[in-house]
């Protein structure tokens, strides 16, 4: 349907009478234009599934299908690109044109196109529903600027990547999108954190660009996902395979030393200059037949999981007959092989043998390493466990909430609980804190260390005052009751100094835990995700060092071992420099209760737990600190 957009609706009642089933909606002036739009389309969609019909669009480029027994072009493309088992949706129609041209210059077979416009009846989740079944799809590319309803995108995605990759481009990385918050979890999550989180668990794999999604789908389409991270690099050139290997290292893979074994079976063909070490060096005489030798030698060997292949065309060798050499070295293997074929002597000839022999093909070798490196990730996602989200002992969101009814949830910001509130919803989820006793004043305060024993830490109450260290307000390691009493003085003389005394409500009174390894988890709710949950190395420069993992609940125990091995800090659980290791199995239970504490109870807004102190295997996690915001 390409009429002008006051006659769409009379168009698609027309088209119902004569028992039309679907709609392709090119028109434009809906949603995107104002409120007006959004009502039109909203009649539009309304008359569509009244009438039982389903419908791409308004708004969009059109839809096109390879199928030698459809083909289907209801676009305003002036491309048609060659078939081939790579399906591409794109929420941008323009967008749309550039890629359908860039996949007939790489030589990307395409199955199915669909510019879904405004995605008013057909979403992208249809799409991938559709594309989980086709048997002429094996790659699923999506461009989006909206996840339209992210639950039900994971769950779909997590389904459908087991059997078909799936990578997206998605479109605002900036902090225009940004909230302002108070808590570390807050500050700490922008809404491309959620993306990425979103993304990253439900196993598809986010590119920076059009031409990183194209690179990673010409890997994906035509050679076997790769088993490991360990590249062998086979050049002609010395300084690209340097560059090379740099490139592979720097996206987190691995460039190991080839078996002796390997190393034998390429000095026996190569001359004495070569270098039989990875990356192998056949120097710039190499002819076909050895680059042919020396790929098949390296695809053999047991610690090598994918093969890279640079060539830099001399005078003396026709860049042709090397890609010949490749795609036969190539062919039936389990292993992945990527060629790199640098300058422009000879090499427009040479990709086209190259895509006869389904390899892909790349300028420089940075893109190559990015390619393998997305998709020896999408090879570990399929790997690991699944994953079950486990029933919780102890856990009680009556309890919980009655904690905090009688205050409420405060107004059109909501409030922070007090540290009784906050210590009762925890206690509700059998999320160990320490012994805490809330005092107004110095006198109750000695008085309540008394009762908890020496030595304890005094912290600051203000439901106004977020960050207690940003204004001096914890004393640590108190030792007796005339430290308690001073500890206090000094924290309300340094609130006068600053002229917020009067937001003191009084102190907490702590024991000390012993020392462990400081955590921090956290969670924030996201106005599109819902709820997101976090985990990293705490402390007060936790904001400062960002080392934080997220995720999108409601989380596995996969998810929350994940989370715990992908911060850049996990060493320090593991006992760095002889510290003793921290309790890995009470951290990431205390991450399933958060998961599950703000899952059941969505007036939770933000919540830190920082420090979360992890002992010694066996010992526990004990949260030393914890805020909580509720909003209704």
């Amino acid at each position: 349907m390409a009429v002008p957009r006051d006659e769409v609706l009379a168009v698609a009642d027309a088209c119902a009478a004569r028992g039309v089933q679907a709609l392709v909606v090119i028109s434009a002036g809906f949603g995107e234009t104002g409120a007006s739009g959004r009502e039109l389309q909203d009649e539009l969609c309304r008359r569509v599934r009244a009438h039982g019909m389903r419908m791409v669009g308004p708004n969009c480029l059109g839809i096109l299908n390879t199928d030698p027994n459809v083909r289907l072009d209801a676009t305003f493309a002036p491309t048609w690109p060659p078939a081939g088992n790579v399906a591409f949706s794109s929420q941008s129609g323009a967008f749309g044109l550039a890629i359908l041209d860039y996949a007939r210059d790489l030589g990307i077979g395409i199955s199915q196109f669909v510019s879904v416009g405004n995605k008013a009846d057909v979403s992208g989740n249809d799409l991938l529903e559709a594309w989980e079944s086709d048997p002429r799809t094996d790659v699923i590319l999506l461009y989006l600027e909206s996840l339209g309803n992210p639950e039900r995108f994971m769950r779909i995605a997590k389904r459908v990547g087991r059997r078909k990759p799936i990578a997206v481009v998605k479109a605002g990385r900036s902090q225009a999108g940004a909230r302002a918050a108070s808590s570390h979890t807050g500050a700490l999550a922008g809404l491309d954190v959620a993306v990425d989180a979103l993304l990253g668990q439900a196993g598809v794999l986010r590119t920076d660009t059009i031409e990183e999604l194209f690179d990673l789908a010409m890997l994906l389409a035509n050679q076997p996902v790769p088993a490991g991270r360990r590249v062998a690099i086979v050049t002609n050139a010395g300084g690209p395979g340097i560059l090379a290997a740099d490139a592979c290292e720097g996206h987190g893979l691995s460039v190991p030393a080839l078996a002796v074994d390997t190393e034998a079976v390429l000095r026996s063909f190569l001359p004495p200059e070569a270098s039989t070490r990875n990356p192998v060096d056949l120097i710039a005489s190499a002819r076909p037949e050895q680059y042919e030798r020396a790929i098949r030698a390296v695809l053999a060997d047991p610690v090598i999981d994918s093969v890279l292949v640079l060539f830099v065309p001399p005078i003396v060798t026709e860049a042709s007959d090397v890609a010949d050499a490749i795609r036969r070295a190539a062919v039936g293997a389990t292993k992945p092989v990527a060629a790199c074929l640098m300058g422009t002597h000879g090499v427009p000839r040479a990709l086209s043998s190259l895509r006869e022999g389904h390899l892909p093909s790349y300028r420089f070798p940075e893109s190559a390493a990015i390619a393998l490196s997305r998709a020896v990730r999408y090879g570990e996602w399929l790997r690991r466990p699944e994953g079950t989200i486990p029933a919780l002992p102890g856990v009680s969101p009556e309890r919980a909430r009655a904690a905090y009814a009688a205050k409420g949830t405060g107004g059109a910001e909501g409030r922070w609980l007090d540290p009784l509130e906050v210590r009762a919803v925890l206690e509700a989820y059998e999320i160990r804190m320490p012994r805490t006793v809330f005092v107004p004043d110095g006198d109750l305060a000695s008085l309540a260390a008394e009762d908890l024993g020496y030595p304890v830490a005094v912290k600051l109450v203000a439901g106004t005052i977020p960050h207690k260290t940003d204004v001096g307000g914890g004393v640590l390691g108190v030792a007796d009751a005339v430290g308690v009493r001073e500890a206090y003085a000094r924290i309300r003389t340094r609130l006068v100094e600053i002229g917020r005394a009067a937001e003191m409500a009084g102190v907490v009174v702590q024991e000390m835990i012993p020392a462990g390894v400081e955590t921090f988890v956290g969670a924030t709710h996201d106005p599109s995700f819902g709820p997101l949950v976090a985990f990293g190395i705490g402390g007060v420069h936790v904001e400062l060092f960002r080392d934080v993992v997220f995720r999108v609940h409601p989380l596995t125990d996969t998810d929350a071992a994940e989370m715990i091995e992908q911060i850049r800090g996990v060493k320090l659980l593991d006992g760095f420099r002889g510290s003793p290791a921290a309790d890995r199995a009470a951290i990431a239970d205390a991450v399933l209760r958060v998961s599950r504490l703000v899952g059941d109870l969505p007036e939770i807004r933000e919540l830190d737990l920082n420090p979360l102190v992890a002992g010694m295997p066996g010992k526990g996690a004990v949260a030393v600190d914890a805020r909580i915001r509720v909003r209704r």
